[in-house]
């Protein structure tokens, strides 16, 4: 995500979390301080505070909000990284309010958080309907061409004994499978996929970030990975089509608070996004997954190579 509704005790520790997650390039302080002064002669966000950049709970939103904290200092701006906060419901609200002034998004399960209903599904149509639904205090800058899609997903063996190419052709077994996914899979997504493929599984178990792990070794038949995700591969897995469009396009969007960004923000930002591309995002996240190297690490590496850092 990657990353979509919880429960309330999901909520509640992710909020607990916010409060003590730190990282980035300042440590200690309240973590939704934003008044903070810039150090002479830096950029700062608009109101003079630093930057504090957000990302969801899973390794790659972690890496994107280390490429844009990177790149951010390296134009002088003072900088505050917030990593592993948790779900949409959560990061949402703290930009919304100005606790966090960036978060790396991906375009359409925003959309789908905002307006559910919306049917937009290229990248420009979810853009375009962005912009007409989010509230007054947020923007989204320009959208990367890398793009990680919500998938539903099974191990290939699967999809070659069932003859399960796409999610139509799912719905034919679902009532037998289980499905697994992040902690708020089902709230987001059970009435979408009836509605639309008539897809109804026996049982919904909360996976996260094991997802791909699960469907490999049989606990469950069916669940959500994203379709930038090594495992995908290292797995045996394969992503069911979406002849429907029902998981729109997915590019990595940065969501700013308005006035906590200034130009310096936007403008290296869309640099960074001008030059992001799903090969270069897969890449990365093989050197995490894989090699184990430190976000921080592989986000410095592309950067550097990119002339951003």
């Amino acid at each position: 995500m990657k990353r979509i509704f919880g429960t309330a005790a999901v909520l509640l520790s992710a909020t607990l979390a916010l409060t003590a997650c730190g990282g980035g390039s300042s440590s200690g302080g309240n973590p939704l301080d934003t008044t903070s002064a810039a150090p002479s002669g830096s950029a700062s966000a608009a109101g003079g505070g630093k930057v504090l950049i957000g990302s969801f709970d899973f390794d790659e939103s972690v890496l994107l909000g280390s490429i844009y904290a990177q790149a951010l200092e390296a134009k002088g701006v003072q900088v505050e990284e917030k990593p592993r906060i948790g779900s949409r419901e959560v990061v949402y609200d703290q930009v919304k309010s100005g606790g966090l002034t960036v978060v790396p998004e991906y375009n359409g399960n925003l959309l789908a958080f905002v307006d559910l209903q919306n049917k937009a599904a290229t990248t420009d149509e979810v853009n375009t309907a962005l912009k007409e639904k989010l509230p007054a205090e947020l923007e989204v800058l320009d959208s990367s061409p890398a793009e990680d899609k919500d998938s539903l997903s099974i191990t290939k063996d699967a999809q070659a004994k069932g003859s399960l190419n796409s999610m139509e052709d799912l719905a034919k077994v679902s009532k037998t499978m289980t499905v697994g996914g992040p902690p708020e899979f089902k709230k987001r997504w059970e009435a979408r996929f009836k509605e639309v493929y008539g897809l109804e599984f026996k049982q919904w178990k909360p996976t996260g970030p094991t997802t791909a792990d699960a469907i490999k070794d049989g606990t469950i038949q069916v669940g959500n990975v994203f379709t930038t995700d090594p495992k995908m591969t290292a797995n045996n897995l394969v992503a069911l089509q979406d002849p429907k469009n029902i998981f729109p396009a997915q590019n990595v969007t940065p969501l700013v608070n308005k006035a906590g960004a200034n130009d310096t923000v936007r403008t290296t930002l869309n640099a960074v996004s001008a030059k992001l591309s799903t090969q270069s995002l897969l890449d990365m996240m093989q050197k995490i997954s894989v090699n184990k190297d430190e976000p921080a690490t592989v986000a410095k590496e592309w950067l550097t190579s990119n002339g951003l850092g």
